[in-house]
C-alpha cells in the first residue's frame, strides 16, 4: 500500500516538473523573440540619436542606457506574463 501512494506521488511530480518546463520553454521562447525584435527597435528607431548621445554627453547615456534596460525588463514580464496567460487559457 506504502508503494503504491509513493509511485501516484511520483507520477504527480513528474507531471508537474514537465507542466513547468513545458512554460519555462514556452517563456524562454517568447523571450527570445521578444529580445531580437526590441534590439532591431531601438537599434532603428534610436540608434542615431543614441550614438550622438554616447559620443557628446557620456553621462545622460549613461543614465538613458539604464532606463532603456529597466524599461526593456519590465516591458518584457508584462509581455510574457500576458502571453502565458493567453496561452494556459487556451490549454485548460
Amino acid at each position: 500500500m506504502k508503494g503504491r501512494v509513493c509511485n501516484l506521488r511520483v507520477q504527480g511530480m513528474k507531471k508537474e516538473t514537465a507542466t513547468t518546463l513545458r512554460a519555462f520553454l514556452i517563456e524562454l521562447a517568447i523571450y527570445a523573440v521578444v529580445v531580437i525584435a526590441y534590439f532591431f527597435l531601438v537599434l532603428h528607431l534610436l540608434g542615431r540619436w543614441l550614438y550622438q548621445l554616447e559620443t557628446h554627453h557620456r553621462y545622460a547615456y549613461a543614465g538613458v542606457a539604464i532606463l532603456l534596460i529597466v524599461g526593456q525588463a519590465v516591458a518584457l514580464e508584462g509581455l510574457t506574463t500576458f502571453l502565458l496567460r493567453l496561452i494556459k487559457g487556451r490549454s485548460e
